[in-house]
C-alpha cells in the first residue's frame, strides 16, 4: 500500500516552501533586516543560503514527485518539512525581533501541524514491509545513535563547566544571547528524537524508518548549513579561525546522505 501526500498538506507545503523562500531571500537581500551582532548574522547568512538554494529547491521537487506517487520522495519531503522546522525555530526563538518574526512563526506552527497532518493520514503501520529485508538498518542506527551521543558529549561539555563554577559557554557568549537556543532545540528534540529513532529502526518499526529518514535529511540540510557557516567565519574579520567541530559537520553530511541512500534505494 502506498503512502500518499494528503491534499492538506499539499497546500501547506506549497504555502511553507513559499514563505521559506521570502523568509531567506529576504535575509540575503533585506538590508539590516536583522538586528543581531555580527557573529550572529553571519550565521542567518548562511542558513538563507542553504535554505534558498538547496532546501527550497528540493522542497519544490519532493512535492512534485511524491505527488506523482514517489515514496521515496514523500519521506525525503517529512525530512525537509523536519529542517524547515527546526531551521526557523532557530530565527523565532534566537534572532533578534525583526519584520519577519510573523513568518518565523507562521513556518514554525506550520510545519509542524503539516508533518502531524501527514503522518495522520499516512499507512504508518505498512511503511516497514515497503523496505526490503536486505535494507542496512544496523548500520544506519548506528550511525544515527553515534551521532546523538557525540551531540549529547559535546553540548553537555559546555553546559558542566557553568553548572560547576558559572562560566558562559562561548557559544552563548558570541551570539550576545541570554540563553542557549542551540542547547534548547538539541537536547529537547534533537538528541531524543534520533536515538529513538535508532532505536526503531534498529528494530524495523514504521516510525523507525520515519524518523530516521526526517533526521537524516534534517542532518544532511543543517550539516550544510554549519560547513557553509565554519567556512565563512573562519575567513572573516568576525572569527577568523576554524570551528574545531568542523569533522563533525562533515559527518553530519556525508553520514546524511549516505543514511538517507542506503534506507530509500531499498
Amino acid at each position: 500500500m502506498q503512502i500518499q501526500l494528503s491534499k492538506s498538506s499539499l497546500i501547506l507545503s506549497i504555502i511553507i516552501t513559499l514563505l521559506a523562500a521570502i523568509a531567506s531571500a529576504g535575509g540575503i537581500w533585506i538590508n539590516n533586516l536583522y538586528n543581531d551582532n555580527a557573529f550572529v548574522k553571519s550565521a542567518w547568512y548562511t542558513n538563507d543560503i542553504i535554505t534558498l538554494f538547496v532546501v527550497v529547491p528540493l522542497l519544490f521537487m519532493a512535492v512534485y514527485l511524491s505527488q506523482k506517487g514517489s515514496q521515496r520522495w514523500l519521506m525525503v519531503w517529512m525530512g525537509l518539512i523536519g529542517y524547515v522546522f527546526y531551521n526557523f525555530a532557530f530565527y523565532l526563538f534566537g534572532a533578534a525581533f525583526n519584520i519577519f518574526f510573523l513568518i518565523y512563526t507562521v513556518l514554525v506552527s506550520m510545519s509542524a501541524l503539516t508533518l502531524v497532518l501527514q503522518l495522520s493520514n499516512s499507512g504508518i503501520s505498512n511503511m516497514a514491509s515497503m523496505f526490503a529485508k536486505k535494507t542496512p538498518v544496523k548500520w544506519v542506527s548506528i550511525y544515527l545513535f553515534l551521532i546523538s551521543v557525540m551531540l549529547f558529549i559535546v553540548e553537555l561539555s559546555m553546559i558542566i563547566p557553568f553548572l560547576i563554577s558559572g562560566t558562559i559557554p562561548d557559544t552563548i557568549k558570541l551570539t550576545g544571547h541570554p540563553t542557549g537556543v542551540v542547547f534548547a532545540l538539541d537536547f529537547s528534540i534533537v538528541i531524543p528524537v534520533s536515538i529513538i529513532a535508532a532505536i526503531l529502526l534498529w528494530q524495523r518499526r514504521p516510525w523507525g524508518f520515519i524518523m530516521g529518514i526526517i533526521m537524516l535529511v534534517k542532518g544532511f540540510t543543517y550539516g550544510l548549513v554549519l560547513c557553509v557557516g565554519t567556512a565563512l567565519l573562519a575567513y572573516s574579520d568576525t572569527y577568523g579561525k576554524w570551528d574545531p567541530l568542523m569533522p563533525m559537520y562533515i559527518v553530519l553530511v556525508v553520514g546524511g546522505i549516505l543514511g538517507c541512500w542506503l534506507l530509500l534505494k531499498n
